[in-house]
């Protein structure tokens, strides 16, 4: 029993560890974020053959700006599971749950993003050259619209974000504990869940509309923001 308990322990200290590291490193690809172009300027308005002819110029940019989105994403499902790990105690199905939430939402973020490396560049290369597939190519870019909110490349990403906020509401009854930082986690999870599928719903009964979807959506990703900077203290203590 004993060599069960220091398993456990040893467990526990490995995976605030990895919870610690993926809240760094998330944080790191969120600065580099601000350097690596997504799309073209003004990509909502941009125009099919302003998106083409940037994405022929700024091919390697835009590949690079996306792999750092594949980081960001794995270290932030990676620090979700291990919020999961830490709250199982409390509410062992509801860890459960919420892992199995974290792994939909990576696949569903996996999908988009390996297209933003490997198909989009080869689209817009085939499209611009006029080779075999190339009328292919040009319907389908369209398709894979990095910035408008109803594209299918952005409905993977929308879908990711939803499962990541039934993780947040799974998971913020259980995170509150005595310290401020637990607290102040468990708030920014409700904020984010909740928020996040109250915009949902507003956008259902049509209250906001497709051109606010950014914005709208854009406000409950920040409590998401505070929820990995505090996790970092939290992690970094050995309980």
């Amino acid at each position: 029993m004993s060599n069960l308990t220091a398993n456990d322990t040893a467990l526990d200290i490995q995976i605030n560890r990895f919870g610690f590291w993926c809240a760094v490193i998330c944080i790191a690809t969120g600065v580099l974020a601000v350097a690596l172009p997504l799309d073209v300027p003004g990509g909502y308005d941009a125009t099919p053959d302003e998106r083409l002819n940037w994405l022929a110029a700024h091919r390697s940019s835009f590949i690079a700006g996306w792999i750092n989105q594949i980081v960001a994403m794995l270290t932030l499902s990676g620090l979700f599971l291990a919020i999961a790990w830490r709250v199982r105690h409390k509410s062992p199905l509801a860890a459960l749950l919420a892992a199995g939430a974290t792994a939909l939402a990576t696949m569903a973020f996996v999908i988009p993003k390996f297209m933003a490396v490997w198909t989009i560049p080869l689209l817009a290369e085939a499209t611009l050259s006029g080779a075999a597939g190339s009328e292919m190519a040009a319907m389908l870019l369209p398709l894979l619209n990095v910035s408008i909110p109803f594209s299918l490349y952005t409905s993977f990403d929308y879908m990711g974000f939803w499962l990541y906020a039934l993780f947040a509401l799974l998971t913020m009854v259980p995170m509150v504990d005595r310290d401020w930082p637990s607290k102040f986690a468990a708030l920014s999870l409700g904020l984010f869940g909740i928020g996040f599928h109250v915009a949902f719903a507003m956008l259902i009964f049509g209250v906001i509309g497709a051109e606010d979807i950014e914005v709208s959506f854009g406000l409950a990703f920040i409590p998401l923001l505070l929820l990995v900077l505090v996790m970092v203290p939290i992690f970094r203590r050995v309980d």
